[in-house]
């Protein structure tokens, strides 16, 4: 007898919505992980008090799928300020005095950036998805922004979502981030990023989840781990790009976009606001003033994220973004992480078929958009093929 109908491989996000809705089908699943918890690249370390989400890494909670498959009041958002400080300018949606200080400054720019917007928040999803494929810079070049508000705030706030200053990102998919932007803003959990895909596990039936259980091999219906072999009528490998190209040969190795980021400890915060700073390719914000609950009381937490994985010396350009000496901040950690993002750029194909031979799938952010987003709505789509094809074969 089968140890399942369904083994899905990587407990990531994708891995973790396509087991809820697999097992909301009624189908039996096991779900294996290598690593000792849940997330993938969704996680959160905890040290001396303070909470280190690996990377910088924001929730958007107008993304369509995170509303779908959650409670969001259970995760306790802390909302970042709608918006980012450049250049000594402020651009904030969440007053109007940025937006009209920004307005006198360049008029032109201001108009361009209102119409562009509107015209996200108001258009169909599906009509941004499958617009005419071109890069992010050439797009918001088409919309007449001018370089010095490219290169001020569009590039270096881009550049942390997407980990791509060069803009290279395709303008589908940045229109439906700044979409969501705009309707809902940015946001973190009370408890950390892991939160989001603790929440998903919270729904895995018990006896499902199998931890430090790394995969060797699959084959439609089999799955060989350093544990032994595990049967199954169907096979989902939802593990990263990379993961998945070894152990699915017919599948591209995606390219990746890189970060790292850098925590610090303070005594107090240099900041009393939970807003974004920008300088160039680097992005830094006060977290403990986004959400209180990721540092002890009488401390602050600075997280600062560049686009590489290259050493690099933060402290005099965060000295000059702040406007205080950091000789008192201790550097708690700092993450390098090469594989962060798939690079999507702009001949991406924004769905990739679920089923790649009988009985195997692939999910992740790779085979859909390169975001919290892409990863859980290739969950929902490799659990419905899924489900289909097990039916038909019942029938």
């Amino acid at each position: 007898m089968e140890d399942a109908d369904v083994i899905v491989v990587g407990a990531g996000l994708a891995g973790l919505a396509a087991t809820v809705q697999l097992q909301a089908a009624g189908l039996r699943v096991v779900l294996v992980e290598a690593a000792d918890g849940v997330g993938g690249r969704v996680r959160t370390d905890e040290m001396d008090g303070f909470l280190l989400d690996r990377g910088f890494q924001v929730l958007l909670p107008a993304y369509p799928e995170v509303r779908r498959l959650l409670d969001l009041d259970r995760l306790r958002l802390q909302p970042f300020t709608r918006g980012v400080i450049a250049g000594g300018n402020e651009l904030s949606l969440d007053d109007l005095t940025g937006p009209a200080r920004f307005a006198v400054r360049r008029p032109g720019d201001a108009l361009a950036v209102a119409a562009m917007s509107l015209r996200d928040v108001l258009l169909p999803g599906r009509r941004l998805r499958t617009a005419p494929p071109k890069s992010t810079e050439r797009e918001l070049r088409r919309w007449r922004i001018s370089e010095q508000t490219v290169d001020e705030i569009f590039r270096p706030f881009l550049g942390g979502v997407f980990l791509d200053p060069e803009l290279t990102t395709s303008s589908r998919l940045f229109h439906l981030i700044w979409r969501c932007f705009l309707r809902g803003g940015a946001a973190v959990p009370a408890n950390g990023m892991r939160a989001l895909p603790q929440a998903l596990a919270d729904l895995v039936a018990d006896d499902a989840l199998r931890l430090n259980t790394h995969v060797e091999s699959v084959s439609p219906g089999t799955v060989e781990t350093s544990s032994g072999t595990l049967t199954a009528r169907a096979v989902v490998v939802a593990t990263d790009g990379t993961t998945a190209a070894g152990l699915v040969p017919q599948l591209t190795e995606p390219t990746w976009n890189a970060v790292t980021t850098w925590y610090f400890a303070a005594p107090e915060s240099p900041l009393r606001r939970p807003i974004l700073l920008l300088d160039g390719d680097l992005n830094t914000v006060v977290m403990s003033e986004v959400a209180p609950t990721y540092a002890p009381p009488g401390q602050a937490l600075i997280s600062a994220s560049i686009p590489t994985t290259q050493q690099a010396d933060v402290r005099p350009r965060l000295e000059r973004l702040y406007g205080t000496s950091t000789a008192g901040w201790d550097l708690i950690a700092e993450y390098q992480i090469p594989h962060a993002l798939p690079r999507m750029t702009s001949d991406h194909l924004f769905t990739s078929p679920a089923k790649t031979a009988p009985g195997l799938y692939v999910a992740g952010d790779h085979r859909d958009t390169s975001s919290i987003q892409g990863a859980l709505v290739s969950g929902r789509r490799v659990a419905a093929a899924v489900t289909t094809d097990l039916r038909r074969r019942k029938s």
